[in-house]
């Protein structure tokens, strides 16, 4: 099952693509354009205020 919980295969952050094997509590996972994109711990606190906006990252 595709769970934001319990990804598949490795993940690489939408933003500036640093890799991680399992899904770290400290990264976020957003839905655009029904796309599930996940933004490690540093991209998500730099751009926290635009992701509580649900501004779409290409706006960041």
């Amino acid at each position: 099952m595709n769970d934001a919980r319990d990804p598949e295969g490795p993940l690489v952050c939408a933003r500036c693509g640093k890799t991680a094997e399992k899904l770290p509590l400290t990264w976020t996972c957003s839905v655009e354009n029904g796309r599930r994109s996940y933004f490690c711990e540093e991209c998500a606190r730099a751009n926290i205020r635009s992701i509580e906006g649900r501004l779409d990252s290409s706006w960041w």
